[in-house]
């Protein structure tokens, strides 16, 4: 072709090689290679070489998995990426897409949820654990199931907590046991183990496999050897009762736990065991979240007496220097999300009803919305919006840039999880109340009373959900039937095949 002729290019009054040419044309970005594309049909060629468009697409974060052979026009593959991205925004603005709730009745009453990736976990008071994989829309969940001794026949314990990874799930129960599955094999656990005492926190892992809990005044840590089976690889002894448990993400070597115990953070490594992050008599810490190299906590100061109000410490976890203190609030921090914000970025959640975004570069808040009548219970941010839950069981999405609520939903129940990507998110509302008066728990009855369950709630915003199998029943209608449905909730558009 006429590439393949090209060897020198005009550059001004010079001949360059293709190759030098091509390396000088690296610098630009997509409207200056339009710009120059337009000066003559060798420079045309020039700056739509695959190599450029494939390296923008690149750097704009696209397709990161694809080689360069993968398509035949790069160009083109990058503007459908930002096609795609505006549509998805615009859903997300406008909450186009589908909504449906993950339901199962005979758990009785919701306990605890987690979710990684799309894959939601949720525990219930009848002891079972159910998965979903809202990637694929057929939401029959498997459960888990515990490992049951022949002679347990009374009522299963209640689930305290769920936790789920790439590969793992794990659940807590109320009498201390802790089972762990594999997503690869099967139902049936890979390792189980029991504390004494009633489980205070449980943490996994957010890639790799180990296991954390707290019970009483002891952190196990819990994680297979070389030849995968599973043992106790530490055994921590804390003086106090550990509130918040977190395992620090991207170790090498033993796994590194973040565990806040009332007024004190401990650094729990195996080389140094015992070893104090921070420690502030009578100010207990109220939320906690860790990245790879850093850990930020809520502490509740005594405001009236020393003037000095509510704040977010950020510490290092190399150095264990403090980095910086955020924030002055009469109220709490109930919630901190610093794991899934975007690079420098913070976000919490206060009682003072505030969700408070913060710059790590800068002190002061970049930016503070009102929201929660009785305080904020979940937050998470990406580079354009904020989602936030409330403890009175509203769910709101804000544009970050502009202060503003673009939409909200509300359940009856306080919201305890709230996890989204580009494409969908996924909110759950777990009662408070595990055992309601009024609502039967005899053993006979199954299920509790809806109003008293909980409920976790799916969306996709997806640009190309309208495949016909990724498109709810309700929506798959056609003019043919008898009765026709006439939801008009922003589903997905029925009679597509008109």
């Amino acid at each position: 072709s006429f590439q393949n002729e090209i060897n020198e290019v005009p550059f001004f009054d010079i001949q360059l090689p293709y190759e030098l040419a091509l390396k000088i044309f690296q610098y630009l970005g997509k409207t200056e290679l339009g710009r120059c594309a337009q000066v003559s049909k060798t420079w045309k060629v020039l700056a739509e070489d695959e190599v450029l468009w494939y390296r923008l697409c690149q750097q704009e974060g696209y397709l990161l998995d694809m080689s360069i052979s993968d398509y035949s026009c790069w160009k083109l593959a990058l503007k459908n990426c930002r096609a795609r991205e505006r549509t998805l925004k615009t859903n997300w603005k406008n909450r186009i897409g589908a909504v449906s709730q993950l339901q199962y009745e005979q758990g009785k009453i919701l306990c605890d949820v987690h979710s990684c990736d799309g894959v939601v976990i949720a525990g219930y008071t009848s002891g079972e654990v159910r998965l979903w994989d809202t990637r694929t829309w057929d939401y029959t969940a498997p459960i888990l199931e515990p490992i049951h001794d022949p002679g347990d026949a009374g009522p299963q314990p209640h689930v305290s907590f769920v936790k789920i990874n790439s590969s793992l799930a794990v659940a807590a129960y109320e009498d201390g046991t802790i089972s762990v599955w594999s997503l690869m094999f099967g139902r049936e656990p890979i390792h189980r183990y029991q504390h004494n005492q009633r489980i205070q926190a449980l943490a996994l892992s957010p890639e790799g496999a180990a296991v954390a809990t707290a019970s009483g005044f002891e952190v196990k840590v819990e994680s297979p050897n070389d030849r995968g089976f599973w043992q106790t690889t530490e055994t921590y002894e804390i003086q106090k009762l550990v509130n918040f448990l977190n395992l620090v993400p991207d170790v090498t070597g033993s796994p590194v736990t973040v565990a806040a115990a009332e007024d004190i953070v401990y650094l729990l490594k195996a080389e140094d065991p015992g070893k104090i992050l921070h420690s502030v008599y009578g100010q207990p810490v109220t939320c906690l979240d860790v990245s790879a190299h850093e850990a930020a906590f809520g502490v509740k100061t005594f405001g009236w007496l020393l003037n000095e109000p509510n704040q977010i410490l950020l510490y290092n976890l190399e150095t264990s220097q403090c980095l910086k203190k955020m924030g002055n609030s009469i109220g709490d921090f109930t919630c901190v999300n610093l794991q899934n914000s975007p690079p420098n970025m913070l976000v919490t959640g206060n009682k003072d009803r505030r969700v408070r975004v913060f710059d790590l570069r800068r002190s002061e808040s970049v930016c503070s919305l009102y929201a929660h009548q009785l305080g904020v219970s979940a937050v998470q941010m990406d580079d354009w919006k904020i989602v936030s839950g409330g403890e009175e069981g509203l769910v709101c999405v804000w544009d970050q840039r502009m202060g503003t609520k673009l939409w909200e939903m509300h359940a009856r129940h306080p919201v305890r999880h709230i996890w989204f990507n580009s494409h969908s998110l996924i909110t759950a509302n777990v009662p408070d109340e595990k055992t309601p008066r009024g609502a039967s728990i005899t053993d006979d009855d199954l299920t509790a009373h809806r109003r008293h369950r909980g409920i976790i709630y799916a969306y996709e915003f997806s640009a190309d959900q309208l495949a016909a199998e990724s498109v709810l029943p309700i929506c798959r209608s056609s003019y043919d039937e008898v009765t026709g449905y006439n939801y008009n909730i922003g589903l997905a558009v029925p009679y597509d095949n008109i």
